[in-house]
């Protein structure tokens, strides 16, 4: 089997599997975060290279105060366990996006996990938060246009390969998966996934199975890639 070196994944479905369970919204983002969980075990398995998880977007600042908080201590318990686990010596773990925006502790247990990780072999795990693939263009734009300014660069040196090596991940996706039914990239990744194959998946991430993962590798691996040729 044809397996991709890089999958991104929008976690997507959390909220409307705890309605459907007649539970509060914040609940479904537990059985979201046990999921993760399992698909770490799955990509180590397969020796998938890196996985990327669109976990929380610029826009989700604007939930509600009660799941934004519920969402916050999830977080910083999820990145204290994740510290401990031993499969944390097979992670090497990132944080991209406008990660300053996030209280303190989170922004601790963050970089300690980075940290921890950062010389590890293994499954390169990125977790894409407080992100937006259009923040992102603008943040590497500011960049480089900072090193025009200070007579750092010449602007005739910009190019596709500069862009992305200013952005917050310099990776680009084999395979895009999107739960929950909807069929949008909805700003994930936006500079990167110019040629990644793309997959919907009906049901909502609380519900994705192994079995479910491992269709989606068989799908990519059926696939012919011609990168615009």
């Amino acid at each position: 089997m044809k397996l991709p070196k890089h999958i991104g994944i929008i976690l997507d479905g959390n909220r409307r599997f705890a309605k459907r369970l007649m539970l509060n919204p914040e609940k479904g983002h537990e059985w979201g975060y046990k999921k993760v969980k399992g698909l770490i075990k799955w990509c180590l398995e397969f020796k998938i290279g890196e996985l990327t998880l669109f976990a929380f977007s610029l826009e989700n600042f604007n939930r509600p105060k009660r799941e934004f908080d519920y969402l916050m201590n999830l977080f910083v318990k999820a990145f204290k366990e994740m510290y401990k686990e031993k499969d944390t010596k097979k992670l090497r773990v990132k944080f991209i996006g406008r990660t300053h925006l996030f209280n303190k502790e989170l922004q601790k247990e963050m970089y300690s996990l980075m940290e921890k990780t950062k010389s590890n072999k293994g499954l390169k795990l990125n977790f894409a938060m407080a992100y937006s693939g259009r923040a992102e263009i603008v943040d590497a734009t500011k960049r480089i246009a900072e090193a025009v300014k200070y007579n750092e660069l010449n602007i005739e040196k910009i190019d596709e390969k500069l862009i992305s090596q200013n952005l917050y991940l310099n990776s680009e996706p084999d395979l895009v998966i999107r739960t929950s039914g909807e069929q949008r990239l909805s700003g994930f990744l936006t500079f990167q996934s110019v040629y990644s194959e793309l997959m919907f998946v009906e049901k909502l991430w609380p519900e994705f199975t192994k079995e479910d993962f491992i269709v989606c590798l068989n799908e990519y691996s059926n696939r012919e890639r011609r990168f615009g040729k």
